[in-house]
């Protein structure tokens, strides 16, 4: 039976997001400001507007998605901070194009009708606004509806609770479920909000294959194939981007879905691949695996770094599977491991290894490279996936020491391929040889923070990798009806290395692309000891077309950056890349230690944001820090390193876990409370300052601040800035302009504050607004 709202709703093209709560105040003294913005009661006349104050308290959000259709409450707490009472209105923009069927508005409690307002309407509403109170915040929204509610009361120091229902027809993409929840207007708030919570409950009548979440990291609960649950939560925050949620559905043994995006004037163009085969075996049994753990109990390990070592060897331990073989090599001067060859677990082997750890102890050097000969001395065959989880707090000061020769040394004896997972406690650490293992031997670089637990660590590590079951994936693309070299028109693919995909998790890759059109996919890997592969079509777009998925060029972005940075760190010095690396930068504003002078407000004239030379003399210089291969700085590169090749990956091995940055404007080093959705490294709170006020940025590219100049980053060259078409803020040219627009170049313009030049490239145009 086909569903009222899909019957309803018949003609309207089906939004990719939902609804924004606004809230618009209004008080006999003048205009408050904070979350929302205020929309004056027509019956009164306003004098000029006078700032008040109110917070939002809480911001929860819980969502019902049923197939296609999504039903979803928002509870948003309002505190009047100011010392007058404050009549306010609800307004409601439908920032894109929903199929909203009904909405309900509730004051604590008591239901206050909502009018529809068409685009027209609300254009001349938001314009008006906009000239009234010098505001731009509004016109990323401009021509499309919006609720209005009527006015009603908020007395000094109280509180209002405002919950807000609505039920909506997502867009759907073949197999692909899109929805969105615009949280970035909260980004309009004073202050942060006090707590964000976000829960969505997804039922198909279809299998749920991939869900995954551009923007936010989430966490994935199932109860079964088709129904799934998922949550984020944050506190004191403002939000940097809408959170978006994606997933599929397929009741075939693979689900995979392709979103991609062609931007107009590029040479190619950019894709997410998400697969979730369905793995049949021929028994319950779960794939058997090989686990070897390489523990440090060298003495600089004694004390609290040695507990938290044997309980994360523990916790491995006790979530093996019957059947699984393991190993444990401890290792300081000498090299001691629990058993000469691999043992299988079961309940005795398990007790007799409890009893090893427990009388593990830390005292001597480190020899890693004997610990390392002797892990891999273990591995027998190809043929069962196999773990080694490296653990190291220092340097190698026992036996060789050379990095090359070590990792030289490691590879001529893992011809099997047993992926390597190191795990790098604390600054005294050797990051760049943990870093040169993995790269070289399958794996990933993980690093632990003298004040985080490592046993937390590498247990959520092992969680996400405990039951493989589909190993050293390889992805084919075919382009039947291209007269082309297939293997020319899918490139820069990440991740690059081998991938495994674990249960529970999916594949996530990003790459891109220099053809449009229908393409097979083979994807191939190995079930334990038998090959399997599976097939698909996918779509890539056009150029031109879905420009609502240009946070894919974002995210292939931030993971091109991390991989230059990595060929840099482990192969040396390379102009081109140097380059490459500015220009990408400087496009999304990805800002780390080594592109930090974008992020400048006080930037000198020999760091302009167009001057590529000088720009990358500047990287290159920075990037001199590299050298260092131990200490707090090495420590935090390789970290933030991992981080972006990392970003935005799924559950396969090889990736990571969670959303993107989306709007954020700092990654790595510079990301400690600079975006929403991601935690990042500690830094100093003046680092995270200066970034968040030289730059600002949208889910896919950026302004900068110089002075009192803002700066898009198609207009970094100054000769075209100096033949700018003017354009006078709030003018009938402005406002014609921002009618011409899309919502992201609206996105851009809104960033703009009083007393403030913005130079900004438009359909091939430069204009400076001011």
């Amino acid at each position: 039976m086909t569903h009222p709202l899909k019957t309803r709703a018949a003609g309207i093209r089906a939004s990719v997001c939902t609804l924004v709560a606004i809230v618009m105040a209004v008080a006999s003294s003048g205009t408050a400001f904070g979350q929302g913005f205020l929309l004056p009661d027509d019956r009164m006349i306003m004098p000029e507007p006078v700032r008040q104050s109110y917070k939002l308290d809480e911001f929860s959000i819980d969502v019902q998605i049923t197939d296609q259709i999504a039903q979803t409450q928002v509870s948003q707490v309002f505190r009047n901070t100011g010392t007058t009472q404050m009549e306010v209105s609800f307004v409601f923009p439908l920032p894109y194009d929903g199929a909203v069927d009904r909405m309900t508005f509730l004051v604590d409690d008591e239901e206050w009708e909502a009018k529809l307002l068409p685009a027209d309407e609300a254009r001349e509403i938001y314009e008006g606004y906009v000239r009234r109170y010098e505001d731009p915040a509004l016109l990323e929204w401009s021509g499309t509806g919006i609720f209005k509610t009527s006015v009603f009361p908020v007395p000094a120091g109280s509180t209002r609770t405002v919950t807000l229902n609505y039920a909506q027809l997502l867009k759907k993409n073949d197999r692909a479920t899109d929805y969105t929840f615009p949280l970035s207007t909260a980004r309009f708030s004073a202050v942060p909000v006090d707590r964000i919570s976000f829960r969505a409950s997804i039922h198909s009548d279809h299998n749920i294959k991939n869900i995954y979440s551009p923007s936010h990291e989430i966490e994935i609960s199932r109860d079964d194939d088709r129904n799934a649950v998922v949550e984020f939560s944050a506190e004191e925050k403002i939000p940097a981007s809408d959170f978006r949620l994606i997933y599929d559905t397929d009741d075939e043994t693979i689900g995979a879905s392709v979103l991609s995006y062609w931007p107009e004037g590029a040479d190619e163009g950019f894709f997410i691949l998400m697969a979730s085969p369905e793995v049949k075996k021929e028994s319950d049994e779960d794939v058997a695996k090989s686990v070897i753990l390489v523990i440090d109990r060298s003495g600089s390990m004694n004390g609290k770094k040695i507990d938290q070592a044997r309980d994360a060897a523990k916790f491995v331990l006790n979530n093996l599977n019957e059947g699984d073989l393991f190993n444990i090599v401890g290792y300081d001067t000498r090299v001691e491991p629990f058993r000469p060859e691999m043992e299988r677990f079961n309940e005795e082997s398990r007790s007799e290894a409890i009893a090893y750890i427990n009388g593990t102890s830390a005292g001597g050097g480190t020899n890693i490279d004997g610990a390392l000969q002797t892990a891999l001395s273990n591995v027998q065959d190809a043929e069962t996936p196999t773990y080694v989880c490296f653990l190291t707090d220092g340097r190698p000061t026992v036996g060789e020491q050379n990095d090359i020769r070590i990792v030289e040394t490691v590879t001529r004896l893992n011809p099997h391929g047993a992926r390597i997972i190191s795990f790098g406690v604390g600054f005294d650490v050797n990051s760049r040889l943990l870093d040169r293992l993995t790269a070289t031997q399958r794996g990933q670089s993980h690093y632990v923070s003298p004040s985080d637990d490592i046993e937390v660590a590498v247990s959520r590590l092992y969680d996400s990798i405990s039951s493989p079951i589909l190993t050293d994936i390889q992805i084919a693309y075919d382009f039947d009806a291209m007269d082309v070299d297939d293997d020319s028109i899918v490139t820069s693919v990440y991740p690059s290395q081998a991938i495994d995909i674990f249960a529970g998790n999916q594949l996530v890759i990003v790459g891109r692309y220099s053809e449009s059109g229908t393409a097979d996919v083979e994807l191939k890997g190995r079930v334990g000891t038998e090959d399997n592969s599976f097939n698909f079509q996918v779509e890539f777009a056009a150029e031109g077309e879905n420009a609502g998925n240009g946070f894919v060029e974002k995210l292939w972005a931030v993971r091109r950056v991390g991989d230059i940075i990595d060929q840099i760190d482990l192969r040396g010095h390379d102009d081109a890349l140097v380059e490459e690396l500015v220009a990408l930068a400087t496009q999304h504003g990805i800002v780390t230690r080594y592109t930090s002078f974008l992020a400048d407000e006080n930037a000198s004239a020999e760091e302009e944001l167009g001057d590529i030379a000088s720009n990358r003399a500047v990287v290159g210089s920075n990037l001199l820090a590299l050298e260092a291969v131990e200490g707090q700085s090495a420590w935090m590169q390789r970290n933030t390193k991992q981080e972006l090749r990392n970003l935005g990956a799924g559950g396969g091995f090889g990736g990571g876990g969670g959303g993107m940055i989306g709007s954020a404007p700092v990654v790595g080093d510079f990301a400690a409370d600079a975006y929403f959705g991601r935690a990042g490294t500690v830094v100093e709170a003046s680092a995270v300052d200066s970034a968040l006020a030289g730059i600002r940025s949208t889910a896919n590219s950026c302004v900068y601040k110089r002075g009192n100049e803002i700066i898009a980053w198609n207009a970094a060259e100054r000769g075209e800035r100096e033949n700018a078409v003017n354009v006078a803020r709030f003018s009938d040219e402005y406002f014609e302009l921002i009618a011409s627009n899309s919502r992201e170049e609206n996105e851009l313009i809104a960033s703009q504050q009083a007393g403030e030049k913005l130079f900004i490239k438009l359909r091939g145009n430069m204009y400076c607004i001011e």
